[in-house]
């Protein structure tokens, strides 16, 4: 696939199908994304791969701590969010919600436990830092992450970044024995998406380039 094509055709995946994704394959869209540019090329990122019945244990688990702590996605922002961010997630709220009724789900519980579960993918990636490095190498963690998506899309899966795991990080420390000193940062669920699944017709939409950019000609 083109990789034009594939960044204006990727959307999140929240249904997948339990076809198992070989092992081989996830080697060779990691070994893809480690070639991402990082500062100093000091290559922080490293990876938790889940599959199979791990996957599924580490999901129990996940779901049984929202349910007990209520922890919710949201933003994460530490001040109020200007009107202009609000309008957006709003919106994308609001045209979601239809898709997920289609599958007789109320929003909330179908994005927060769904997350939980990586929407069934079979896969799971968690992306973790070591906490010696400063906050600034999450940009290089965020490059990877990117990678990661259109690669995948390339070899003809879907995947979801999912933030709200971060909330849950000493759960999946006790799971995935994964020490003290990295900090969970985000999970991917990866799989081959469901295409009969009503959620997986939405994709969020982009507001005009006028909104992001200022020119200086």
């Amino acid at each position: 696939m083109e990789l034009l094509k594939a960044i204006k055709e990727r959307k999140s995946i929240r249904a997948f199908l339990s076809t198992p994704v070989p092992r081989a394959m996830v080697e060779e869209i990691l070994t893809c994304v480690i070639q991402a540019p990082s500062a100093i090329n000091l290559q922080p990122w490293e990876f938790t791969v889940v599959m199979g019945e791990e996957r599924e244990r580490l999901s129990r688990r996940l779901i049984k701590a929202y349910r007990e702590k209520n922890i919710s996605c949201s933003p994460g922002n530490v001040k109020p969010l200007a009107d202009t961010f609000n309008k957006r997630g709003i919106e994308s709220v609001r045209l979601m919600t239809p898709y997920i009724e289609k599958m007789g789900f109320a929003f909330d519980a179908f994005i927060n436990e769904g997350s939980c579960n990586f929407y069934g993918a079979p896969v799971a990636i968690i992306l973790t830092l070591d906490n010696a490095f400063s906050q600034a190498r999450l940009v290089d963690i965020g490059i990877a992450l990117g990678y990661l998506v259109l690669v995948a899309k390339d070899y003809g899966l879907g995947t979801c970044p999912i933030g709200l795991i971060n909330a849950y990080e000493d759960d999946i420390k006790d799971v995935l024995n994964i020490p003290d000193h990295k900090d969970v940062v985000i999970g991917v669920a990866l799989g081959y998406p469901d295409l009969t699944n009503p959620i997986n017709e939405f994709k969020s939409p982009r507001d005009g380039l006028e909104n992001f950019v200022r020119w200086f000609d």
